[in-house]
């Protein structure tokens, strides 16, 4: 069987970028993409290139596209596309170092961003990637397959405790002791090998679930997060792109699970109210921080998208447009270190994080 790959919120995320006019509430009135812009966009997290195929289509000749992740099969598919379309250009790597890769293009003021976050469709229906529970393959789980430890490589020396608050702070998972334990237990007398491995341990381990929902769900996710770094490079990744945006700069961002979406919304809600933490202080109004961003709403799927890919159900699209104030670098200090806290990376054993 050919597995397709649909792109999520794909018209109203390419919408959002170029479409002066964008808000979320006017969209489900007037669905429609329009013109041709200018200027350099960003898809942070190419995938298999459905947005940034549709974004190409609303650039002019003299628009230019940068796309980034850190798959290799991602970026065999992207060269491909920059081998078509002389706008394109490719960077192997994770959003998370997008400030140097812009740096090392010299790259000006974007006129646009968008991240797609999380894992896309052919990463969970490839099997050998070990993304998913539902297919038997090797315990891989790395997005970025030129190097790191492997989901088998982790397991097999992680400590119970580390274990337990992974799968609970990144899984949110109320069993998470439960399961560090069934797997370090495991593992004195046989290794875990395949997905199929750990998906029927946690199983037997997590004997309520929710409806529809598989007992290992959550601990996938947490291991995958982890391994990833997923939200510590969304954590420097958030402030770098509101830096890099130019006045009336849109970025647009697509999350599918609380930890995402969560550390979106409160950045985006500090950048569009900096004043809100000092509102009570005696300053007079005009001496306030003046608004970063003006948030452009959010969307969520259709009815009939999420009929038609069930992979939708949980996205959640929010756009905030660039002002002209400038930004205060211990602003863009505490947001930093706000996002890491959040990321939950601060409270890990010493030793165990740091950039790559």
């Amino acid at each position: 069987m050919t597995l397709v790959h649909r792109s999520v919120l794909l018209e109203p995320t390419v919408a959002a970028l170029v479409d002066p006019s964008f808000e979320a509430r006017r969209w489900a009135q007037n669905p429609e993409i329009q013109g041709l812009v200018d200027g350099v966009y960003v898809d942070c997290t190419f995938g298999r290139g459905g947005h940034s195929r549709l974004l190409l289509s609303h650039l002019s000749p003299q628009g230019r596209l940068i796309v980034i992740d850190k798959d290799p099969q991602a970026i065999a598919v992207a060269q491909e596309l920059a081998a078509q379309d002389s706008r394109v250009t490719v960077v192997h790597s994770g959003f998370g170092d997008l400030a140097q890769a812009l740096d090392e293009l010299e790259v000006g003021p974007l006129q646009g961003v968008m991240m797609d976050l999380g894992i896309s469709s052919p990463q969970i229906d490839d099997a050998q990637r070990g993304f998913s529970f539902m297919r038997e393959g090797p315990l891989d789980m790395r997005m970025d397959t030129s190097g790191g430890l492997t989901a088998e490589q982790w397991l097999a020396e992680v400590s119970v405790e580390v274990l337990k608050e992974v799968i609970a702070e990144y899984g949110e998972e109320r069993f998470a002791f439960q399961i560090a334990k069934a797997i370090v237990d495991r593992r004195q007398s046989r290794p875990l090998h395949t997905t199929r491995d750990l998906a029927e341990l946690v199983a037997g381990v997590v004997r309520t679930r929710e409806k529809g929902q598989h007992p290992a769900t959550r601990t996938f996710q947490a291991i995958r997060i982890y391994l990833n770094r997923e939200l510590e490079e969304l954590a420097y990744a958030l402030p770098s792109i509101l830096s890099r945006l130019a006045t009336r700069g849109r970025l647009a961002v697509i999350a599918f699970h609380s930890l995402e979406d969560r550390m979106v919304k409160q950045f985006m809600s500090a950048a569009a109210r900096p004043a809100q933490e000092q509102s009570r202080l005696p300053i007079l109004e005009k001496d306030l921080p003046q608004p970063l961003v003006q948030s452009l709403g959010r969307i969520l799927p259709t009815d009939q998208e999420s009929s038609d890919n069930p992979r939708a159900r949980s996205a959640v699209l929010r756009v905030v447009q660039r002002t002209d104030t400038p930004i205060p670098q211990d602003w863009m200090r505490s947001a930093s270190e706000r996002l890491l806290q959040q990321a939950a990376y601060s409270r890990q054993p010493a030793g165990k994080r740091g950039r790559r």
